[in-house]
């Protein structure tokens, strides 16, 4: 079988590159001025999502300016609920908003309306794919059902997500049901952007810290291995990294049983660690502290240098931990690029 000669692919189908591919969580973004530009162009970001022409130029921006490994599409995790007929907008020095649900009427979500609703995403996929450098990768991606059902019940972003996790307790029949019609949507979602030109799919279970391990398994294991399942089953055999931020000593769960290809790691979790628990030909992603790409200077060379070091002789994907701030300074990406690339 011929290696993939896409960076990005050859490290998650198991080989060591050095240096690794790098692409940066939302890596298109407000720090870049020509993003600004574009943003400009839609009356709302959700709009701004729905609009083929726009968000496949953001998308493409990055690639251009830096030469990452990897392209992202640009949507945003809160796309499913929409799909799923609740309302989802935007408040400008807020984040999301929804309509608070409670799962107990999860039979009342609408179903069969993903390919309708989200058709312009798929689109997106396309005016990117062809634009792309040839070693360059093209990732799809969704909020895990945890995550996604976290802004739906609470009704936006939440610290603790407690009203979740009372509702996850209380009534696990209606609360489970929430998260399955959430997966199979989300499910549908990630096979039509692999038709549709993605290389490599992602979920994002952005909020899976703090969980026992009872709850974990339901509401992160459970309905990830449902996602894989039904993507697979679909005949997509796209590699997919799962990030499960916050997991713990639950990472390696986790990686065992839900079925994806490659682990996206926090910054918290300690890379001896991990080597550890993890099994040697699973490809890792991550997992620089977004700060320390604000701070720039040497903190960020050693921290670069520290990551590459923990990481080397085994696949591994540089990354940030979580997403690129809006505050980052053009140039501290630059230099993250050639320290990571000075040994190529």
């Amino acid at each position: 079988m011929l290696t993939p000669q896409k960076p990005l692919l050859a490290v998650l189908a198991g080989e060591t590159r050095t240096p690794p591919p790098v692409w940066l969580m939302r890596q298109a973004g407000r720090y870049l001025a020509e993003y600004r530009q574009v943003r400009s162009k839609a009356a709302n970001f959700i709009e701004f999502c729905f609009t083929p022409e726009l968000a496949a130029e953001v998308t493409l921006q990055p690639i251009r300016r830096f030469g990452f490994d990897a392209a992202i599409m640009f949507a945003d995790i809160l796309l499913i609920p929409i799909a799923l007929g609740r309302k989802v907008w935007f408040v400008t020095g807020e984040g999301p908003k929804l309509e608070p649900f409670n799962p107990a009427d999860f039979e009342g979500l609408t179903e069969g309306r993903v390919a309708e609703v989200l058709a312009p995403i798929g689109e997106t996929l396309r005016l990117v794919k062809p634009q792309l450098p040839d070693n360059t990768t093209l990732i799809g991606f969704a909020g895990s059902p945890w995550t996604v059902a976290t802004y739906m019940v609470e009704g936006g972003g939440s610290k603790d997500r407690y009203a979740t996790r009372v509702a996850a307790w209380s009534d696990p029949v209606a609360f489970d049901g929430m998260l399955d019609r959430i997966a199979d949507a989300t499910a549908e979602y990630l096979i039509m952007q692999a038709n549709a030109g993605a290389e490599v799919l992602k979920l994002f279970d952005s909020w899976a810290e703090g969980l026992p391990e009872p709850l974990f398994e339901r509401v992160i294991i459970r309905p990830t291995r449902r996602i894989v399942d039904r993507v697979r089953a679909a005949g997509i055999d796209v590699p997919i990294i799962g990030f499960p931020r916050g997991a713990g000593t639950l990472y390696p769960r986790y990686a065992r049983e839900t079925g994806v290809t490659a682990l996206a790691l926090d910054t918290a979790v300690q890379p001896e660690w991990a080597r550890s628990v993890l099994p040697d030909n699973l490809p890792v992603q991550g997992h620089l502290d977004p700060s320390v790409l604000r701070a720039g200077g040497a903190v960020l060379d050693s921290e670069v240098d520290r990551l590459l070091e923990a990481w080397s002789g085994r696949p591994h994907i540089f990354n940030l931990g979580h997403g690129i701030t809006p505050d980052v300074p053009v140039a501290h990406v630059e230099q993250l690029l050639a320290r990571i690339r000075r040994s190529a």
